[in-house]
Order: C-alpha cells, then sequence, then structure tokens
C-alpha cells in the first residue's frame, strides 16, 4: 500500500519546523510498527539483561561466597549463562530485523522520491543536473537505514539503561548515584550542543558529493566528444576540483566529530576515576563494602553503554538528518502542472485542437511566446516553420502541458487542456524528436515502451509499419538486441525508426513531429520519411519543418518568429504572397538544387 506523507512547505527553521521534520521522518515507521515494536522489545530485554549482571554479581559477592553457599553458586552461574544465551537471542533479532526496519523505511523514502520526481514538470529537469538529482535518490538516502534502526532503539536504550543504573546504583550508595546524576546531565549537554556543528558538516558533505556525482554524469555521457576534442585533461582537472572540496568537506566533518568524539571520551573516563575515589574514600570510612564498589564500577560499564549509544545516535542522526532534509527539499517542491480540480478524462479524442492568445515564457522570465492563436481540425498537417529560437518547439511542447502556458488557453476537441487529467492528455498525444532517447535495454523493450502491456506480434507490427523490423532481425539476437544507453549500438536512422515504431504502438490521435530527420543524410532522411508518413495517416499532426520541400502538401503552414506568427496558408500561397515563407524557401531550395547538381539526392516531399 502506498503510504501518503504530507510535507511541510516553507516551514520556518524553528522548534516546530524541527518537530515537522520529525514527524514525516516518524510517520514512515507506520507502515512496519508491528516489526518496530518487537524490536524495541527485545531491546529492552537486552538493556534488562546488562541491569541485571550487576545485581546478580552484588548478590553473588555479599551472600553466596562469604556463606560458603557453593552449589547456589553454581547455580547462579548458570543462570547468568542463560540469561547471555537470551540476550545474545535479543541481540540477533535487534541486529537482524531492526536493520531489515530500517532498509524497508529507506527503500519506502526513495520509492516516495522517485514517485514524486515522476510528477515534476519539465523545469525542475531544466534547472537541476542529473548527478544531482541521482545523489538525493541514493546517496543522501544511504545513512538513512542506520539511522532509522539504531536511533529509536538507541534512544529508547540509553534512556532505559540509565535510568536503571542510577535507580539500583541509589540503592547500593547514594553518593555515588549522585555522581552519575551530576555527570550525566553533562554529558548530554556536551552531546546536544555538537549536534548543529556535525550536521552542518555532514550536509556540506553530502552537497560536495551531490557534486562530484553531478560532474561524474556530465563526464561520462560527454566522453566521446571530451575524446573528439582531445579535452582529457580538462576533465580530470575539472573532476578533481571538486573532489578537493570533497576532501576539505570530508576533513571539516571529521575535525567536527573528532573533537566532539575526544571530549566525550574524556569526559566519560573521567566518570571511571571519579567513582573509584569516592567509593575507595568511602571503603576507607567503612561506608561502603568492597562488593558494592565492585558492584557500582560494574554499573559504570552498564552507565557507559547507554551514554556511548547516545555518542552513536548523534553522529548517525548528523548524516542521517542530513540526507532526510536534502529528502524534504526535494518532496516540499509541488509539481506546478498538475490535475486540476474536476479534470476530466474525454475519452476518444478526435483531435481539434485550438490555441487562443498563448503566451508563454520559462523561468527566467525571457518570454518565448506571445498572444499566439490558431486552430487545426481533426485528421490535418499543419506544419511550423521559422528560424531557430522562434519558440516552435516551446508551443508543441505545451500541447501535452510539459509547460504550463501563462495567458491564454489551448484546447482540444473544446475542452481546455488544464481541465483533462494529465494521463488521459499525455496518453493521447505521440512525438517523435530530432534527439531520439532510448533506453539501456533491448530493441523490444524500446519498442514496447510505447504500450507496455503490449503482446509481441504487436511490437513486430509496429516495428514493420516502421519499416525497421527487416533491419532488426538481421541483427545477431533480433529484437533482443541491446539499444546500448540512448541507443549508442545503433546508427541515426535506426534509432529514428524504432522511436517511430514506439509511436505506432502507442497509437496516439494526435501526433508531433519536431525535426525529426532534420540530423539525417539524405538517403537515410528518404527511409524515415516513408515511416512518417504512413504514422501520420488520420492524425492530428503538427510538424516543426527543417526542410520547407517536405511539407508542401500541409494543409496549413505557420510562420512564426520571435515576434509571434508572420504568416499563415498552403504552400503555394505563401509562395504566392512573397512574404517570410517564399523567402525562406527560396533561400533553401537553391541550396538543395545546388547539392542535387553535385550528385546529393534532394529529399522526396513527405504527407502528399
Amino acid at each position: 500500500m502506498t503510504q501518503k506523507t504530507s510535507f511541510v512547505k516553507d516551514a520556518p527553521r524553528s522548534a516546530r519546523a524541527a518537530w515537522n521534520t520529525f514527524r514525516i521522518f516518524a510517520s514512515y515507521y507506520r507502515p512496519h510498527r508491528k516489526l518496530f515494536a518487537a524490536d524495541m522489545v527485545c531491546a529492552s530485554l537486552t538493556a534488562g539483561a546488562d541491569l541485571a549482571f550487576p545485581m546478580m554479581t552484588k548478590f553473588t559477592l555479599e551472600r553466596l561466597l562469604p556463606g560458603g553457599l557453593f552449589r547456589a553458586f553454581f547455580v547462579m552461574i548458570a543462570l547468568m549463562v542463560c540469561l547471555y544465551l537470551l540476550r545474545m537471542g535479543f541481540t540477533w533479532f535487534v541486529t537482524y530485523w531492526g536493520h531489515t526496519v530500517g532498509a524497508r523505511i529507506e527503500a519506502d523514502m526513495r520509492r516516495d522520491l522517485f514517485g514524486h520526481l515522476q510528477k515534476l514538470s519539465f523545469s525542475f529537469y531544466d534547472t537541476n543536473r542529473t548527478g544531482q538529482i541521482m545523489s538525493r535518490v541514493t546517496t543522501d538516502l544511504f545513512e538513512i537505514t542506520e539511522l532509522s534502526h539504531h536511533g529509536p532503539e538507541d534512544l529508547f536504550i540509553s534512556v532505559l539503561t540509565l535510568l536503571g543504573s542510577i535507580l539500583l546504583v541509589f540503592f547500593i550508595r547514594q553518593e555515588i548515584a549522585l555522581i552519575f546524576v551530576i555527570v550525566m546531565p553533562l554529558a548530554i549537554f556536551h552531546i546536544l550542543r555538537s549536534r548543529s556543528g556535525l550536521l552542518k558538516a555532514s550536509r556540506r558533505v553530502k552537497e560536495r558529493t551531490a557534486e562530484i556525482n553531478a560532474s561524474l554524469e556530465s563526464s561520462i555521457s560527454g566522453a566521446r566528444v571530451a575524446k573528439a576534442f582531445t579535452n582529457e585533461s580538462y576533465e580530470k582537472s575539472k573532476f578533481h576540483g571538486g573532489n578537493e572540496n570533497f576532501k576539505l568537506a570530508k576533513k571539516n566533518y571529521y575535525f567536527s566529530m573528532a573533537t566532539f568524539q575526544a571530549k566525550f571520551e574524556f569526559l566519560i573516563h573521567l566518570l571511571n576515576v571519579i567513582v573509584l575515589a569516592s567509593g575507595g574514600f568511602l571503603v576507607m570510612k567503612g561506608k561502603m563494602t568492597l562488593p558494592e564498589l565492585v558492584t557500582c564500577n560494574l554499573f559504570i560499564a552498564a552507565f557507559l553503554m547507554p551514554v556511548r549509544r547516545l555518542q552513536n545516535f548523534v553522529e548517525q542522526y548528523t548524516t542521517g538528518m542530513a540526507g532526510f532534509s536534502r529528502f524534504l527539499e526535494i518532496m516540499n517542491i509541488e509539481p506546478d502542472i498538475k490535475d486540476a480540480p474536476g479534470a476530466v478524462n474525454p475519452g476518444t479524442i478526435r483531435g481539434d485542437i485550438s490555441y487562443r492568445n498563448v503566451s508563454f515564457a520559462y523561468n527566467n522570465g525571457v518570454t518565448v511566446l506571445r498572444n499566439i492563436s490558431f486552430d487545426i481540425p481533426a485528421g490535418s498537417l499543419c506544419a511550423l516553420v521559422g528560424p531557430s529560437g522562434s519558440g516552435k518547439t516551446s508551443l508543441c511542447h505545451l500541447l501535452p502541458r510539459f509547460y504550463e502556458i501563462r495567458e491564454g488557453s489551448i484546447t482540444i476537441d473544446g475542452i481546455d487542456i488544464r481541465n483533462i487529467q494529465l494521463e488521459a492528455l499525455r496518453r493521447s498525444i505521440g512525438i517523435v524528436q530530432q534527439d531520439v532517447f532510448l533506453f539501456a535495454g533491448t530493441i523490444r523493450e524500446n519498442i514496447a515502451y510505447g504500450r507496455i502491456d503490449a503482446a509481441e506480434e504487436e511490437i513486430v507490427g509496429a516495428a514493420k509499419k516502421a519499416e525497421i523490423h527487416e533491419e532488426i532481425i538481421r541483427m545477431p539476437d533480433g529484437y533482443d538486441t541491446i539499444a546500448g544507453e540512448r541507443g549508442v549500438t545503433l546508427s541515426g536512422g535506426q534509432n529514428q525508426r524504432i522511436a517511430i515504431a514506439r509511436i505506432f504502438l502507442k497509437n496516439p490521435p494526435i501526433l508531433i513531429l519536431d525535426e525529426a530527420t532534420s540530423a539525417l543524410d539524405s538517403a537515410t532522411e528518404l527511409k524515415i520519411q516513408e515511416s512518417l508518413e504512413k504514422l501520420s495517416r488520420g492524425r492530428t499532426t503538427l510538424v516543426i519543418a527543417h526542410r520547407l520541400s517536405t511539407i508542401k502538401n500541409a494543409e496549413k503552414i505557420i510562420v512564426i518568429d520571435d515576434e509571434g506568427i508572420r504568416e499563415t496558408g498552403r504552400h503555394d500561397e505563401l509562395l504566392a504572397a512573397g512574404g517570410m515563407y517564399a523567402e525562406l524557401y527560396r533561400a533553401q531550395f537553391g541550396a538543395e538544387k545546388g547539392r542535387a547538381a553535385e550528385g546529393e539526392n534532394p529529399p522526396r516531399p513527405v504527407f502528399l
């Protein structure tokens, strides 16, 4: 069952904010509360065993050995062995199942974070590097397992053992118990005082780790470019800088941790000396027996164990909560594009598209589109042409709501896209881009991404429609051939046709072709155009055209630049008007005519 957690937005840095953070963290225990409760019970029984041993020792030294009760002495020894056998079982349960609870909580957090990332819009990914995001999902949550297991356990056992130790020593010698009462607040004060510094240092380590991951992801993705420009030494130098920053942050964290531990160890060992000195003085005065002094020293060990647990808890808390706070930073980002209240699923979509007075700007505030209006009837082909940077791609990205419009409206079949459920809207739109993304799996998996539950014959059918089936079956592993990361093992034309096959399988009523063939050579482009022609039949198609000769028979051609729509009409009408389209066409036609004279075949018009 998916857990729903309420995340706090814009919480102030205050006790209330800390409480809210704790409440969110604690909510992740709810699905595992039974196992967690059993873990705490076993932890308390372990603490009980540690407290029982000094009292059993005191009874043995005061009653059994002086009284010559040797049979009872060996019975007591056997009971001690049984006690520690039981403690061993409790320790195993706490170690195994406690860590299992921690791992489950970490997995739940990672699940929620990944699910939240899937909801965030393109604008989030435009401003956050992939390596940084990956670090949030992996490294930042790495210590959560230890914190979620040991944190509650250490706090619970520490409080139980500390109070039990002081209470039992109080019944032995009140003077020694008073020493415990004085030292314990000093130790706890030192722990709490050091927490904030360690937390800041740990957070800096995580930030530097995220920077390294981002640099590493960028360098690995761009390895071919680096080699092509012989910039390997530059990449090494750039990574070295980030690595040095990480090392410095780690060094500062270890300095803070070493200072904390050294002071803490001195305080703890000083307690041994004080108890021994005070107990020895009481023995000299005849106010305390030697067995009582031995028992009090055993309780020091029982006392020190929970204090050390608190020390470990501080270290785990600083690393775990530093990661958890960065986890919350992402979870507190509200998706700027989501279903409106009462959003509908229109069912069958015909594909009538209407843009009305649409304006759009990216997060940097620069306006890309101003007051754009046009209509595309269902089943027709509309082409967008114009210079680079005029907003053609942005205009297309607004239709599936990859970005949100600032002003105006876009409707499909008369329904504002903001009132259509996102899943239904995007399921009805297929996109083929110039930069095709293939996953690192098999060709079959990449085609099936168009519809995850597609049968084998449907996948093969889609490949045949995309004119890629024959090439696939000639490959050594056929449809099980690994495409490689971003389709690196395949040619550009093969990647493009696999992407087209994916859209055939999806079978959407609306199609966007974003310069889908502009990066290909002419021979490959002809093959791709045949596939695109099949794909566009019967669909509302919006084409961003690179070569104007391929859109001669489009029902509508929209010429756009950075000032907005300049011209609208069919190919012949726009040529006759002698405007911007005619100028662009003549410039391209002259270049294509020149290439043809040199023996290169010009692209054949598509959608005829």
